[in-house]
Parts: C-alpha cells; sequence; structure tokens
C-alpha cells in the first residue's frame, strides 16, 4: 500500500508523521518506522517519506485551501506515477471547525462525503451548487467501507466533511450551512482540492479532520489547536492497521 497524505501546514504533517511514529513530536509506535527527509515537490511543496511494514505514506505539506490542495496534489500524483511509484490512496488529513454538539473540540471526524460547500451561485431562491446549475460536481464519496473503519478504528464521527473556501465566522453563516448540510461533522479548506487532484488519477479519497474549533462566531480564544493536533497524532496511530488491512486489493469503487 502507497497512500499520499495531504497537509494544509506544517504543524499538521509533523503530527500526522508522530501517528505513524517518525515526527518529532511523539515517541514512535513499536512498529514505526523512521521518515527520509523531506523533498521538494516542482512548485517548491515539501514532501516526506514514511515506512511502517506493510505501507508507505508519503506526508505532503500542500498550503491551505482547496486550489492550492488541488494544485499540489496533482503534483504529487504525478511525479509518483512518472517514477513508476503510483498511488493507491490519497487521505486528506489535518484540523478544522466541528458542527457542534456532534463533533466537540478535540474530536475527529472521517468524512462519508466530501462537500464543496461554498461552489456555486447565490440567487434570489438561495444557493445553488454548480451540480445543480449542471456545471461539475460538488460531492466526492470515499469507499464506504473504509471511511467506516477508519471512523471505529480512530473514535471519529463519520459524517460529511464540508470545504469552504471562507472558514466560517457567524452564527449566520453556520446556521446557513448546517440547515444545507445537516449531517456534516466539520468544515476545512482542502478536502475537496485534494479529492478533486485523486479523481482525476482514477485514485480513492479519505478525510480526517480533528476539531479545533467550533463553526461559528470566530473566537481566537477558544481555539484549540493544540488539542486538535494531538487528536491528529492519535488518529493517524489507530489509521495504520486501518490502511494495512485494506490495501489497494480493495475494489476502489466500494
Amino acid at each position: 500500500m502507497h497512500a499520499l497524505v495531504v497537509t494544509a501546514v506544517a504543524a499538521e504533517a509533523d503530527s500526522v508523521a508522530a501517528g505513524l511514529g517518525s515526527g518529532p513530536a511523539a515517541a514512535p509506535p513499536p512498529d514505526g518506522g523512521p521518515a527520509t527527509p523531506p523533498r521538494a515537490l516542482p512548485g517548491g511543496h515539501l514532501i516526506s517519506r514514511h515506512d511502517v511494514p506493510g505501507l508507505a505514506l508519503d506526508v505532503l505539506v500542500a498550503s491551505v485551501g482547496p486550489a492550492a490542495a488541488a494544485a499540489a496534489t496533482a503534483t504529487a500524483l504525478a511525479v509518483a506515477d512518472t517514477s513508476g511509484r503510483p498511488y493507491d490512496l490519497v487521505v486528506s488529513a489535518g484540523i478544522g471547525g466541528g458542527f457542534q454538539p456532534a463533533a466537540p473540540v478535540g474530536s475527529l471526524v472521517v468524512a462519508d462525503a466530501i462537500v464543496a460547500a461554498d461552489l456555486g451561485a447565490e440567487t434570489p431562491d438561495g444557493f445553488h451548487t454548480v451540480e445543480q446549475l449542471g456545471f461539475g460536481r460538488v460531492v466526492h464519496l470515499p469507499p464506504a467501507e473504509l471511511a467506516a473503519r477508519a471512523a471505529e478504528a480512530t473514535g471519529g464521527l463519520l459524517a460529511p466533511v464540508l470545504t469552504v473556501s471562507t472558514v466560517t465566522g457567524t452564527a449566520a453563516r453556520a446556521a446557513e450551512l448546517a440547515a444545507r448540510h445537516p449531517m456534516a461533522g466539520a468544515e476545512a479548506m482542502e478536502g475537496f482540492g485534494v479529492a478533486e487532484a485523486a479523481a482525476g488519477y482514477g485514485l480513492p479519497v479519505l478525510e480526517l479532520r480533528a476539531v479545533s474549533n467550533p463553526v461559528g462566531p470566530r473566537d481566537r480564544a477558544a481555539w484549540r489547536i493544540g488539542d486538535a493536533l494531538a487528536a491528529l497524532t492519535a488518529g493517524f496511530h489507530h489509521l495504520v492497521p486501518v490502511l494495512h488491512g485494506w490495501g489497494p486489493r480493495h475494489d476502489r469503487d466500494r
């Protein structure tokens, strides 16, 4: 199994690496292996290799937002294909906001759907997605079996994760998103971009978010980024056996 894990910033990448047993923030699990030094992809994005028995995971720092995430992910996938070591799975990972009370601060959310929540048009009849307008898609579905097993192993909530280009900062915006997506567990800024790039290569995608703050009024004092990063580390420690057991032999459409 060869998987690409896409994060937005270095702190998220370090937390993922720690969960794999090769990052600076935690003692390695017994089966963990060292990372190779990070290397720069075309465009300057850093990617590092992490090996555990039966798995090779590359962790990419792609920058913030769906466009940057899509571009960096597509570059990494192209480089892997050219080098003769294509990926079997792409994982979008990091911290994000949680819809309350379903996803409290410090918890994990595993996406059963990756949704572009603000890709569309405002109309007199309300918001219409690009799919409703006939211009494209707004949802990617991770493999159902893999997402369910990942949620069970990590203790995460299995729910849609919304991708937004502007982070929610008001109660009115939170209520609007919750009304349109009543089952949503979290919002973040990269998942749909990562999924679009993965789909271009026919690859399955998974998204894991650790909740650093409630979705709603912007209150930096209430953010718990350290707790969320610690949850991300723990989540990846528990996710490794799931990825090992799933493997590329599974049907990518399941």
